[in-house]
């Protein structure tokens, strides 16, 4: 038998004639079974995936492109975009960064690895991945996210707080803040996806300032934060932290600390050098028109502001002697300590705001007087008075509306309160009013004794979790899925608040209802009965009969169009007054009520 490399023989090319009439081979040769961990092609399983674009960041080569699937859920609240990530195998690489760095865990390399296609059908190596594969026929999993190739820091940095038996028997802020070292550490696991800033009211670009962190540089943190939110110390302290929620780390471990990353480079920079980085926003020229805001809460002084900053004239009308709306007579100082806002709002008076407190718009002055002597009028008012439940004997003079008290506790720096103390309602402000009542309990009675029933379960309570297991480390009694029936009083004594047990609280049409256990009764002793269920505004004593009647109303709320203009050309409206209570959403309110104004004073500026 000659050697195949034989060479020289003449007769070797007419071999092939020999093949001449075989039938060909038609059926295709099946892939060889890839190794353990093999990187072929891309997987990802759409349901998991939330479109947070880490993938595309990371690839080296820019063979991902994020592609919009419409079937697919999209609610930036919750963090989920309806994108989804496309690979172009002509650029691929395989290096499975995209796969070590993915929050979710949705995508991993399959031990799929042949594709073939004419110079026609070029673009199939550019492909959207699902759970099936390449082709649709899923060759198992190779390549996946290992605890050691994981590129992602689940784990937040613990923030220290005081022990609730130091922190009850004062008004003292209970938590610490980031060290130097903590805010590195957390700023470092930001993938700069970009949820947060799609999740938060304001739009801040939560990613650049928690960059500047990173960086050391906080002074640039501070003109970042300062771009979209002028209460940052505020925000720092008491948001709602929407942009958490959103975090595509917290889908697999806990979310970046967000509002503690802006606390700390707030905190962190020097409050004379933080009003000079804000003035570099300020107009160099007056527009001449003026505005007057009424209300100085967020929303009010966030629309003063920016208009301010715009070249407007701003002066804001405050009934009550001090500024800072809710923040200050509706949070208590242990979360917000009032020096944290006073230096906001010599931040937003610096700008040329001016604030004219003591000065109550329907008294002093009317709002006739305000639309005859501005170019425009704010009604940014909040809501300060409590919803009652109006179950008997709830009209007795010791039960109390939840901000009403946190108010008194503002003005007169404590109250007197009885020895049991029960308090309704599941939100913060019921947190915040049965915090506030333990620490006055413990000073003046040496125990606390305050109970918190909601209709609500527990894990349904609309209070941020950290409030509520806050306020059981504090001494409160946690009483949940109870409805309240009477405030019972005897001998004109208040005695005790009588609660059923909650079967349900909607009937099947999504309405209020709620259904009780009458059986399952409950007296919980009382000396005050505290009511938190909800706010109002006093709207109709400040604008008076006539402008009350010519607006729009739904549910006690003032009804805008999506710029904020109510029906009245020239009367705005932002807040709390319009979309309920939330500092957050207060400020981009401001932002959006502040943008319309300016559009219209601009134009009136420009026919002029």
């Amino acid at each position: 038998m000659s050697d195949y490399n034989d060479e020289g023989s003449l007769l070797r090319p007419l071999r092939a004639l020999s093949f001449l009439g075989r039938p060909a081979v038609t059926e295709p040769l099946e892939p060889r079974l890839a190794a353990e961990g093999y990187r072929g092609f891309h997987l990802n399983e759409h349901a998991e995936c939330v479109g947070c674009s880490s993938c595309q960041k990371i690839c080296d080569n820019a063979a991902i492109t994020m592609v919009e699937v419409p079937e697919l859920p999209n609610d930036e609240a919750k963090g989920i975009r309806n994108l989804r990530p496309a690979v172009d195998y002509g650029r691929c690489c395989w290096c499975a960064l995209c796969v070590d760095i993915c929050p979710t865990g949705s995508l991993s390399l399959s031990k799929e690895y042949v594709h073939t296609c004419t110079q026609e059908e070029i673009d199939s190596y550019f492909m959207l991945p699902n759970e099936t594969g390449m082709h649709g026929t899923f060759y198992g999993k190779g390549w996946q996210k290992t605890e050691t190739s994981d590129l992602l820091d689940l784990q937040r940095q613990e923030m220290g707080e005081r022990p609730a038996e130091l922190r009850v028997d004062n008004f003292d802020e209970i938590v610490d803040g980031f060290t130097p070292e903590q805010a590195m550490a957390e700023a470092s696991r930001c993938v700069q996806c970009g949820m947060c800033h799609d999740a938060c009211p304001t739009g801040m670009d939560a990613p650049e300032y928690i960059r500047s962190i990173y960086e050391g540089d906080l002074e640039q943190a501070v003109r970042w934060i300062y771009q979209s939110n002028p209460f940052s110390h505020v925000c720092g302290r008491v948001c709602t932290h929407r942009c958490e929620d959103a975090c595509s780390i917290g889908v697999r471990g806990t979310p970046l600390a967000i509002r503690w990353l802006k606390r700390y480079a707030m905190d962190g920079v020097s409050h004379q050098r933080i009003q000079e980085i804000t003035q570099e926003q300020r107009a160099a020229e007056s527009t001449g028109h003026t505005v007057a805001v009424v209300g100085a809460g967020p929303a009010g002084l966030t629309t003063a502001w920016d208009l301010a900053r715009k070249g407007h004239k701003v002066v804001v009308y405050e009934s009550r002697q001090q500024p800072g709306g809710m923040p200050r007579y509706g949070i208590p100082e242990y979360r917000l300590p009032y020096e944290m806002l006073d230096r906001d709002i010599e931040t937003i008076t610096a700008m040329g705001v001016e604030i004219r407190c003591g000065e109550e718009v329907g008294k002093q002055v009317t709002m006739e007087q305000l639309q005859q002597e501005y170019d425009a009028v704010v009604l940014a008012i909040g809501l300060h008075l409590g919803r009652s439940t109006r179950i008997p004997g709830s009209d007795h003079a010791h039960v109390r509306s939840a901000v009403e008290l946190l108010r008194q506790v503002t003005e007169e720096g404590t109250i007197e309160v009885p020895e049991e103390v029960v308090v309704i309602g599941g939100g913060n402000v019921a947190m915040d009013i049965a915090r506030t009542v333990a620490r006055l309990q413990r000073q003046q009675w040496g125990g606390v004794k305050t109970v918190v029933t909601a209709l609500e379960a527990e894990e349904n309570f609309l209070a941020d979790p950290a409030e509520i297991r806050e306020a059981a480390e504090e001494g409160g009694t946690i009483c949940p899925s109870r409805g309240p029936q009477e405030c019972v009083v005897e001998a004109g004594q208040l005695q005790s608040l009588r609660t059923w047990g909650v079967c349900s609280i909607f009937d099947q049409q999504g309405r209020f209802a709620p259904h009780y256990d009458e059986g399952d009764e409950q007296c919980h002793p009382a000396g005050m009965v505290i009511e938190a269920i909800g706010q109002m505004s006093n709207a109709d004593q400040l604008l008076g009969d006539m402008l009350t009647e010519r607006l729009e109303w739904d549910r006690g709320r003032l009804q805008v169009c999506e710029n904020g203009r109510t029906s009245e050309t020239w009367l705005w409206a932002a807040g709390d007054c319009v979309n309920g209570p939330d500092v957050v959403h207060a400020v981009a309110d401001g932002h959006r009520v502040a943008t319309s104004i300016d559009e219209v004073l601009r134009g009136a500026l420009k026919h002029a």
